[in-house]
């Protein structure tokens, strides 16, 4: 009798043991909005445009520009990266914002566009400096 107590206790310690949280969750982090385009052709052929404001949270960067139009819903933000990286502390990297409007109305809207700056991270270091084209300011990403 006392074997067979010894026995369920070493078995309710094990399956209690067996049933702990995995501690080995991964964490993923979801992407924001948009994508960059990381290419030389098309930022040397795109304009640029200005920009009002800029935020940038976490991997996300929020563009802010203001112009004429009909709706500022047709309109559509394209982030470029030069795929050039300047190698300062902290290296550097250079956007336009290209936009794309095509109509022509007396209107005028101001538009907020996410960007995933994720993709513009350089390997072994933990930030970068992002000179935007139309922003009078550069702007540190740290990640």
């Amino acid at each position: 009798m006392k074997n067979n107590t010894l026995f369920a206790y070493m078995l309710m310690c094990i399956l209690l043991l067996n049933m702990q949280c995995d501690t080995d969750e991964t964490i993923t982090i979801e992407p924001c909005g948009l994508d960059i385009i990381i290419d030389d052709l098309a930022y040397n052929e795109s304009e640029g445009y200005a920009i009002n404001e800029v935020v940038i949270e976490n991997d996300c960067i929020t563009l802010g520009i203001s112009g004429s139009g009909c709706d500022s819903d047709n309109w559509v933000m394209t982030l470029i990266d030069s795929g050039n990286v300047a190698e300062s502390l902290p290296p550097q990297r250079y956007l336009k914002l290209d936009l794309t409007n095509n109509e022509v109305c007396l209107a005028f809207f101001t538009k907020y566009e996410e960007f995933d700056l994720s993709p513009l991270r350089v390997d072994g270091l933990n930030e970068v400096l992002l000179n935007i084209e139309g922003f009078s300011e550069p702007l540190l990403y740290t990640y």
